[in-house]
């Protein structure tokens, strides 16, 4: 085909040609050009120049003249070979290390690291390379590419000849530790008459090591071989059940947690139930845990593990909780808690009886036992030194604190104080004349003293006492009673640092804040003021008022009244209202209302307004004393009379308020009288025999011979006087001039409850 001529449809291409480069005519083998001595055509074909067909008879190139004439006695020079094509291709290899310094940081002080020297013998040149370890941290690989490394200042590089086993060499200013080498090295040098030492052991990388021994065993398991599906045919609704408890009375405010672990034989998972009482105070979760497989140890996992990212699986979990670790009486883990088993069911029981020939262990007793109370801790006496409050703190803590106060009280009683006047037992008469004002405060319950100035009397005035917690004399000193609002009341005895003051009044301010809170006042302080203020004349606008408020309520629209009486006379009388009459309206003949029947209802209607009009007297509450104890001489009615009237028809008095006194009036006047007869016993004309106060102003009947009691006879009252009520009044203004709250002044303790008690039914 080679002969056709290079027409369209004669050209054929080769298609395993693939390059069409011409071959070079020389290699070049480490910067030497080598003259090839095989040329080949484009894409690698031969050449039909050194085929056979171009040889010709006398080719000089191709002639062998030992073929002709045989061979020849001498032996040919030997051929010269180069040292780039000797050792072209083969290296020493040493085994070395170096120590590099590790600073700031308290793990290590330096680093062992491995590395291989590599010596070319084509050239003699050096490469230092470090093996990569996984995770080091280090930057390895070739740490001196290959070149000529100079030994000495003076330019010298090393050869093959510095090389040995356990030798230093210094590479650029790195020392260099060689400890072994290869097979094929030491064979070279022992040919070269180097023979080579033994191999020295490695040094090891502390910190390497330690790393190393962190990491875990990789241990791979083998699948189970357990069928899912016969485990749920044949144990599906099979579960054993335990009582759990967890104790958690280690932690602040922990306490006995009871709970139910369920175990299902289906899936080998595990639910934990709470259990829950009545008002246990805590939220109705029905489940602790879901179920699910619960590892023993629940943080065994990797080191290489992302926690962050990833929850454990099968994978990483090294055992999961079994049957055989449920038992009566052992201590399971369950995330971290520590859940003690005491109980099982009867199935359970019989479970493991008939599958393990376990017998469980009986039922625990878990019971709190009562703890047993601490001894009382007994208070010291006070010292002396500072207040009761500061000095108590020293006992509570070791480091005292600033004694709590009432926050709330102080800003709701800010500013506000009950006053009150006094006068002192006098033992001196020049202080018979001085006054003093007790304020007391709401805030803190202290008490401040003044004493206005008198001039000309020789005493100067101003604060008597700052404020400060005013102490009742007797009380225990380790808790002692504070004066208070309730002890302070008129003719009261208070001490003071042991001078002694007698209450002698007070403002209306107090009388308003004990109606207030009447209940931190007894019945008789309340009174004891109440009098007070009736007898000064502070309560009259307050009576007034009463009595309008009274009035007001006991008015009757009168005039409304009897319009509608007529009109409902009216519509009566139109219902009983004959034919003759209703025909005399139709022919408008006579006509209007009877005018007795007129004149009749208007007199019914005026008469109940003139009732309406009588003042019933009521004894208003002011200046009445209900005191239960009485003096040496008390006062009584004689004979009283029944309280029931009984039903008489002649009993037709009236009493109206326009003229005569109502029987109320007439009694009051009655005993009034009688008070103004016996007013000896308020003046002392005659001596009385008076005792000596209780405690806390009680007085007690018992405590000495009741005398005999002066008999009063009742007044005569008119018929129909039953009606009034049990009533009693209140001392009249001049009815005792020395001592207007006492009967008794004998420089005893003063008490408003030594008054006569008048008793006076119908």
């Amino acid at each position: 085909m080679a002969g056709l001529p290079k027409l369209p449809g004669l050209s054929f291409t080769d298609p395993t040609q693939t390059r069409f480069h011409k071959s070079a005519t020389f290699d070049i083998i480490n910067g030497y050009t080598i003259p090839k001595s095989n040329f080949l055509a484009p894409g690698g074909r031969e050449l039909e120049s050194n085929s056979v067909k171009y040889i010709q008879k006398s080719d000089p190139v191709r002639f062998d003249p030992s073929l002709t004439y045989g061979r020849t006695r001498s032996k040919p020079l030997p051929q010269f070979i180069p040292n780039y094509a000797l050792y072209d291709k083969k290296c020493l290899t040493f085994n070395a290390f170096f120590k590099q310094s590790v600073v700031e940081s308290p793990l290590e002080h330096f680093r062992i690291r491995i590395v291989n020297i590599i010596y070319f013998l084509e050239d003699d040149t050096i490469s230092v390379m470090e093996p990569r370890v996984i995770n080091s941290g280090l930057d390895q690989g070739k740490l001196i590419r290959r070149q000529k490394i100079p030994k000495y200042i003076t330019g010298e590089v090393y050869t093959w000849k510095d090389f040995a086993v356990g030798k230093d060499l210094c590479f650029y200013g790195v020392v260099y530790h060689t400890v072994d080498c290869d097979l094929f090295t030491r064979e070279y040098m022992a040919s070269q008459g180097l023979i080579m030492d033994e191999p020295e052991q490695m040094p090891t990388d502390l910190y390497t090591q330690q790393r190393k021994s962190r990491e875990g065993v990789p241990i791979s398991k083998t699948p189970s071989a357990d069928d899912n599906l016969r485990r749920f045919l044949e144990y599906d609704g099979k579960v054993l059940k335990f009582k759990a408890v967890w104790d958690d009375r280690d932690s602040e405010y922990g306490e006995l947690r009871k709970y139910e672990v369920l175990y299902f034989l289906a899936d080998d998972g595990i639910s934990v139930k709470e259990v829950h009482e009545k008002n246990d105070g805590r939220d109705p979760f029905p489940l602790l845990l879901r179920k699910t497989k619960l590892p023993k140890i629940y943080t065994d996992r990797p080191v290489t593990f992302p926690s962050i990212y990833y929850e454990t699986s099968d994978a990483e979990v090294v055992e999961y909780y079994n049957p055989q670790d449920l038992k009566v009486g052992e201590t399971i883990f369950i995330l971290g808690r520590k859940f003690l088993l005491y109980d099982c069911d009867e199935s359970t029981r019989n479970y493991y009886k008939k599958v393990f020939c376990i017998d469980q262990n009986a039922a625990i007793d878990i019971t709190e036992k009562p703890k047993r109370q601490p001894p009382e801790k007994v208070m010291p006496p006070h010292d002396g030194f500072g207040s009761l409050e500061d000095s108590l703190q020293n006992t509570l803590t070791f480091m005292p604190k600033t004694p709590k106060k009432d926050v709330i009280r102080q800003i709701l009683n800010a500013n506000k104080y009950l006053r009150y006047t006094m006068v002192m037992d006098t033992v001196h008469p020049e202080d018979s004349i001085r006054n003093f004002v007790l304020s007391y405060s709401l805030a803190d319950s202290t008490c401040k003293i003044h004493e206005p100035p008198i001039n000309n009397s020789g005493f100067k005035g101003g604060q008597y006492l700052s404020n400060y917690l005013l102490v009742v004399p007797g009380s225990d000193p380790l808790n002692p009673d504070y004066y208070s609002p309730a002890h302070f009341h008129i003719g009261a005895l208070i001490t003071v640092f042991k001078q002694r003051f007698i209450i002698t009044g007070a403002d209306l301010y107090v009388y308003r804040y004990m109606l207030a809170n009447s209940d931190k006042f007894p019945c008789e302080v309340i009174d004891n003021l109440r009098n007070y203020m009736y007898n000064k004349g502070y309560l009259n606008d307050d009576v007034k008022d009463q009595f309008q408020e009274n009035m007001e309520a006991a008015k009757i629209d009168y005039s409304g009244k009897l319009e509608t009486q007529m009109r409902r006379s009216t519509e009566e009388k139109e219902i009983k209202k004959t034919d003759m009459e209703k025909c005399l309206e139709l022919v408008k003949a006579g006509g209007g209302m009877d005018p007795e029947e007129e004149a009749r209802i208007r007199a019914g209607i005026l008469q109940e307004y003139e009732d309406s009009l009588k003042r019933e007297r009521e004894i208003m509450p002011y200046g009445i004393k209900p005191v239960n104890e009485s003096c040496r001489y008390p006062v009584v009615i004689g004979d009283i009379k029944s309280s029931v009237c009984p039903e008489d028809e002649t009993n037709t008095a009236t009493y109206t308020p326009k003229h005569i006194d109502t029987p109320e009036e007439k009694v009051e006047k009655y005993y009034a009288k009688v008070l103004k007869k016996e007013h000896h016993i308020c003046t002392e004309k005659q001596p009385v025999e008076c005792l000596d106060q209780p405690p806390y102003h009680i007085a007690t009947r018992d405590m000495v011979e009741q005398p005999t009691p002066l008999m009063v006879q009742p007044p005569d009252l008119p018929p129909g006087a039953c009606n009034v009520k049990q009533v009693r009044f209140a001392d009249s203004v001049d009815r005792c001039e020395q001592d207007k709250y006492n009967m008794c002044n004998l420089g005893h303790d003063r008490t408003h409850c030594d008054c006569t008690d008048y008793q006076k039914k119908c």
